[in-house]
């Protein structure tokens, strides 16, 4: 499934019965290693994360009622260059090695415990409603619009305006710079927490 979603596919669904999506990106991996698809944990974990866009979790009451308890995006986090030359500006050995120790503690970070992933919700089940908690990601708004149809796209882009004041930029249809259109507002990082009277979806 995973190597397929990588590869060959438009989209891959499938289901699985994790608790939490930590715990789904645990079982993928160990699914892989076991497989003997991958050796190394961190690389199977990799593999995993960029498959998965979005969980959606279900849950069943004591009364049996079966509910969307929330849908969970998955962000990739990129591995960025932060390594840097400042012991070439550094006069003294001290500065040098202070320079040098900088470099090794970033070094030393992202070979034992980098992270991975982050994790969202976009939306979540409250007191009989869908409340939306957290803007999808710049990424997956511009794969999202790039398969629908223009009516979809309209649709969407008045969605995510309306919810989240991301304003998607439009372009002629002669300028090939833009096939996904831009988005010009700055989408907040910070996760809403529950309690704090998030939006309901409308």
């Amino acid at each position: 499934m995973i190597q397929s979603a990588q590869v060959a596919s438009k989209f891959t669904l499938f289901t699985h019965h994790a608790k939490t999506f930590p715990d789904l990106v645990t079982a993928l991996r160990n699914s892989m290693l076991r497989a003997g698809v991958f050796k190394n944990e961190r690389t199977a974990e990799e593999q995993v994360v960029q498959v998965l866009n979005f969980d959606i979790h279900l849950v069943k009451d004591f009364r049996g009622r079966r509910y969307i308890e929330r849908v969970t995006e998955c962000i990739p986090v990129e591995d960025k260059n932060e390594y840097t030359f400042d012991h070439r500006k550094e006069k003294t050995i001290e500065g040098k090695i202070d320079k040098f120790m900088d470099n090794a503690t970033i070094y030393f970070t992202k070979s034992t415990n980098r992270e991975l992933y982050k994790y969202v919700n976009i939306l979540e089940y409250h007191d009989g409603t869908y409340v939306l908690t957290n803007p999808i990601s710049e990424t997956n708004i511009r794969e999202m619009r790039n398969n629908m149809d223009d009516s979809d796209v309209s649709a969407f882009d008045k969605f995510l305006e309306r919810n989240w004041g991301i304003k998607i930029k439009s372009y002629d249809d002669s300028d090939d710079t833009a096939d996904n259109g831009e988005i010009e507002s700055i989408i907040e990082k910070k996760t809403t927490k529950r309690g704090r009277k998030p939006k309901a979806v409308k």
